[in-house]
This record gives C-alpha cells, structure tokens and sequence, in this order.
C-alpha cells in the first residue's frame, strides 16, 4: 500500500485573507518539496535543503512559515490522522487478529516509505500544539487495536500500547540500513515480531521476503 499525500487547503496571511495565487503556488510547492525530502532524509533537514529542493529562495519559505516546526505541523498533522485513521478502520475488521495485522501492516508501509513521519511520530520531538494533538489522539485508537485482539484472545495479554511505536522504531532502522539493496525487508521482520505477538498457531507464517545474502547484507548502509 503506498502512500497518497494531497495538496494542503489554502492559506490565508496575517489578516485572514486568501493568499494570492501566485503565493499560494509557492507554499503548495514548498510543502510538497519538504514532503519529499523529510519523507528521504528525516526531519533534521535545514530550510536551505527544502528551499533547494523546491527551486525557491529561503526567503520564500520565510514569508509563508515562520520556522522549520510551522512547516512541519503542516504537513505532518494530516499524516499522522492518517494513521489514526488505519487503526480506525482496523476496527472494523471482522476477525480482531486481522485488524491488528492490518493495522501494523498500513503503519509500517507509511513509516517505510517516510523517514520524516517516522521521527515525527515515534521520536515526538518535532512539531507543535497540532502535531502533540494528533499524537495524543493515536495512542488511544492504538490501545483499541490492541485491546480488541486481547479480548479476542489472539494477541498476548502482556503487550502495552507502549510496545507499539518501539516496533516500528525497530522497523525503521532495519529499513534504513537495508533499503539500498531491499526497499520491503522490515516486511520479513514485521511478520517474525506477529508471529511472536500471536497467542498461538499451527506453524510459522510464511516470510514474505528472502533474508538478505551475505552480499546484500554487506552492501547494506551502516
């Protein structure tokens, strides 16, 4: 499942007032520019690498945000709804099991594909009132993917809401040091962590990617 980001709503300036359209062209390339390098590189990116990534000035961005957080909680409040949104929908599968695989599935797919939402996320230092207010909304909607599957007696009763964003931490540093030579490995190491996550079953699930060769393994970045 690959990620879908969307134009953000137009801006207003100081008094309210509609940006003109050639500034608002401006700020909509400017943030999709910073969706792609934080998405690459990670949030400790400086305004000069976005500013040279989107073909603008850093006076640009200046005028449209007053720091690097401003542009971060533009774009990053709507990522992480998203989030919250996948473990709505995980909810509504039928079979609790399926929801939480699903769940942790679609995370770690959009945690894989951007770094930025990543340390935004699960590092929680980056970002402003949005930003925190989206965190604090996820942790719930987290707990109930957990707690249905608990009830439902196929997830281990000693995994805490906690255990969540160290997994996809784990995840994130298997795909950062594999991705030059496998862009799907943390799939072969997320389906070993549910397999250990799960109550019972009658064999191992099959892994979903080869381990890497002993080339690969070499040629993988530090």
């Amino acid at each position: 499942m690959s990620r879908r980001t969307s134009p953000s709503p137009p801006a207003a300036d100081a008094s309210g007032r509609p940006l003109r359209a050639d500034a608002e062209r401006n700020r909509q390339r400017i943030i999709t520019a910073a969706q792609e390098v934080f998405a690459q590189r990670g949030i400790e990116v400086t305004l000069d690498d976005i500013a040279h990534h989107a073909g603008v000035g850093v006076g640009t961005i200046y005028r449209r945000f007053a720091n690097r957080e401003e542009l971060v909680e533009a774009i990053f409040d709507k990522e992480i709804q998203r989030v919250i949104e996948l473990a709505e929908e995980a909810l509504t599968r039928e079979d609790p099991w399926d929801g939480l695989v699903h769940f942790f599935t679609a995370a770690g797919q959009d945690f894989a594909e951007d770094r930025g939402l990543r340390e935004v996320l699960l590092v929680g230092s980056h970002g402003k009132d949005r930003v925190a207010a989206a965190r604090d909304r996820l942790t719930p909607a987290i707990n109930a993917v957990l707690e249905r599957a608990q009830r439902h007696g196929s997830l281990r009763d000693d995994i805490e809401v906690t255990d969540f964003p160290l997994i996809q931490i784990m995840l994130g540093a298997a795909t950062q040091r594999t991705k030059a030579v496998s862009q799907d490995m943390w799939q072969r190491y997320l389906t070993l962590i549910l397999d250990a996550l799960r109550t019972s079953r009658e064999r191992p699930t099959a892994l979903p990617q080869p381990a890497l060769s002993q080339e690969e393994f070499d040629r993988a970045a530090p």
